[in-house]
């Protein structure tokens, strides 16, 4: 079977875990702090924050950053819900901005025509989403966001090493966020990270993740249990130095689907200008003239997984009618009918992917 991820675990993973098991100290301790310090300088953000994962993550970071009641939020409707739901934890508004259709990131046309017409106010910051390992345009992005004095959080759970003209996903914003989730480029099995451009906001939400605590007895805000254990960070620390050659596996597999996809009229493969490094913890395509579930099936059948990531829009979720506000995400519906999502993880052999391949080009013959 093709599967969708497999977790690149050896030996040095369970050698950190033991080591840690050993010593007795399996909660959060010394070895997060070597994490966060790592992490932090592989991105290039002075400071970080680990936490148990990557929604704990978000909720933090905009605690530290003061987004509070009533505050309104940019952000995509096409992502994962932990996005949209981090801003309303906060008893703020996501307003939801459609996508480009080449990129599936926020549209920063659509973001600016919207600041220009709605600024009362209100809009006090960004949650920007780095898709399927494919950064935005941040340098625009942050011009946009300077002009109207908002703060910029990136939600950087599917991007770990992606960059924008050789800038880091996750160094540009007052705040970034990641996920180590077993699916993503990196794992800790679970976790998170919060990295903060600002000394004074990352205290803030360091306190947050801990009980709100000032000393062992001693809170002055409301806080949680966000913590990340020594356990997790001891396998975040080998996975780090794994990264990049398990991103640079990825980038490979996908340059042979974009290869052999090249010529096939059903089947859209991503599209990345110049300036971008793409990650793919997801290669997803667009399908055009065919019925998806009978792609799907046809891939199944030959023993390939594949997945929807995301079948609809965030404003088609029930609960959110009257918690969100969005004026125009006909992109984001559209595409959520016709992307699926092919296996591209690092622990697969090239005679993988021409498999999946060859059954796609197989399609309409």
């Amino acid at each position: 079977m093709i599967s969708m991820a497999k977790p690149q675990i050896g030996q040095e993973e369970i050698d950190a875990v033991t080591k840690v098991m050993q010593s007795g100290m399996i909660a959060s301790g010394p070895v997060v702090t070597e994490f966060e310090k790592e992490f932090a300088e592989y991105i290039g953000m002075p400071h970080a924050v680990a936490t148990s994962n990557g929604t704990t993550a978000l909720h933090a970071a905009l605690l530290g950053l003061n987004i509070g009641e009533g505050d309104k939020v940019l952000t995509t409707p096409f992502t994962f819900i932990a996005s949209s739901n981090s801003i309303l934890f906060n008893r703020a508004i996501p307003v939801f901005i459609d996508i480009d259709p080449n990129s599936f990131l926020i549209d920063l046309d659509k973001l600016e025509a919207h600041l220009n017409e709605n600024n009362d106010g209100s809009i006090k910051a960004i949650l920007v989403v780095h898709l399927f390992g494919l950064a935005c345009d941040m340098p625009r992005l942050m011009e946009i966001a300077q002009k109207y004095n908002l703060k910029v959080i990136e939600d950087c759970a599917q991007s770990h090493g992606a960059e924008v003209k050789g800038q880091k996903a996750g160094s540009f914003g007052d705040a970034a966020c990641f996920s180590f989730y077993p699916t993503k480029n990196m794992t800790t099995s679970e976790g998170g990270i919060s990295l903060f451009r600002d000394q004074e906001t990352a205290e803030l939400s360091r306190k947050y993740v801990n009980h709100g605590r000032v000393d062992q007895y001693k809170h002055d805000v409301l806080g949680f249990n966000y913590r990340m254990t020594n356990i997790c960070a001891a396998i975040g620390l080998e996975q780090l130095k794994k990264l990049p050659s398990m991103n640079e596996r990825r980038r490979t597999n996908a340059a042979v689907y974009n290869e052999q996809l090249r010529n096939n009229e059903f089947v859209k493969t991503p599209v990345v200008e110049e300036g971008f490094k793409h990650v793919y913890h997801q290669y997803t395509v667009v399908l055009e003239g065919v019925n998806r579930s009978d792609v799907q099936a046809l891939l199944s059948e030959n023993d390939i997984g594949s997945a929807v990531v995301y079948p609809f829009s965030m404003t088609e979720q029930a609960f959110y009618a009257d918690k969100s506000e969005c004026k125009d995400d006909v992109n984001a519906r559209e595409l959520s009918r016709k992307v699926l999502s092919l296996p591209v993880h690092p622990g697969l052999e090239e005679q993988d992917i021409l498999k999946v391949c060859e059954v796609l080009n197989s399609i309409g013959k």
